[in-house]
């Protein structure tokens, strides 16, 4: 039956038109935003998940970027600490050349070790990065390595904790040697002993500080590949397949140019009823 009231052909054909137009707009939506899920309404459990993986992703790198700077400050300790053994074992050879050796010697010799106290005294103070010295105390650094998420989704940090190492202890352990002083074959063993004990404490330091530094460069390894499979993760579920949505596209303004003509096909018939009244 035909209607001038009612087109029914022109009815389909138009809601076909609107639907294909709709996945059209979402096509170039996708396309130009690089997105197939923008929004909880496209996936909502994809769309919670890649957000709080995206958020966890966006933590690690800033801890990451903490880790630098702490990072920098126990490299800088570990050199001077470093540098320190080595002026400590100059100073522990010069006082073992000394045992034995004459009044005049022994004097010699101590205008040596006031230079190499000097020295250390300097390594000491340069041994900080941007303000922050890990080489004068001996308090219990913490630092903060990631987060953690519970089964029940809260949230908690990770962390490492390391020691400060006290190079001026050494340094007036050193320093309390007088050669000039000491006139006995005994004093000058003490000497040489006190002299074995900074340098043992000195190596103690740099090799604390070095593993300090080891445990927090690990993190950070740790860290760039964490964040490298939460952004690939994140990718794979919100990310459009540009190669899927061109084709898509291409498919679609087919479409669209078909369900056009339909709509034209279909409005025309109700003209063709006038043939029915000549």
């Amino acid at each position: 039956m035909s209607s001038i009231l009612t087109n029914t052909s022109a009815m389909n054909a138009l809601q076909t038109l609107n639907n294909i137009n709709k996945q059209l707009d979402e096509t170039q939506s996708r396309i130009s935003s690089g997105l197939k899920i923008s929004s909880g309404k496209d996936n909502a459990a994809y769309y919670s998940i890649s957000e709080t993986m995206s958020s966890d992703s966006s933590m690690y790198k800033a801890i990451d970027e903490a880790l630098t700077l702490q990072m920098n400050s126990v490299s800088t300790a570990r050199l001077g600490a470093e540098t320190v053994q080595d002026l400590a074992t100059e100073f522990a050879e010069r006082v073992a050349f000394a045992q034995g050796g004459t009044a005049e010697t022994r004097a010699d010799v101590q205008a040596e070790l006031d230079s190499l106290i000097a020295s250390i005294s300097t390594t000491i103070s340069q041994s900080s990065f941007n303000g922050d010295s890990l080489v004068d105390g001996s308090g219990t650094v913490t630092v903060v390595t990631g987060i953690s998420r519970s089964s029940t989704g809260s949230i908690s940090t990770t962390t490492i904790t390391f020691n400060e190492q006290d190079l001026g202890a050494i340094m007036s352990t050193l320093a309390s040697i007088d050669l000039t002083a000491a006139s006995t074959t005994a004093l000058m063993e003490v000497a040489l002993q006190t002299a074995e004990s900074a340098l043992n404490a000195a190596i103690a330091s740099a090799t604390a500080l070095g593993i300090a530094e080891t445990a927090i460069e690990t993190q950070k390894e740790f860290l760039g590949t964490l964040t490298d499979n939460l952004d690939s993760g994140v990718g794979s579920m919100v990310d459009a397949d540009m190669e899927e949505e061109a084709a898509r596209l291409q498919s679609l303004q087919v479409q669209q140019q078909l369900a056009t003509q339909s709509l034209s096909i279909a409005n025309s018939n109700p003209q063709n009823i006038l043939s029915l009244f000549q």
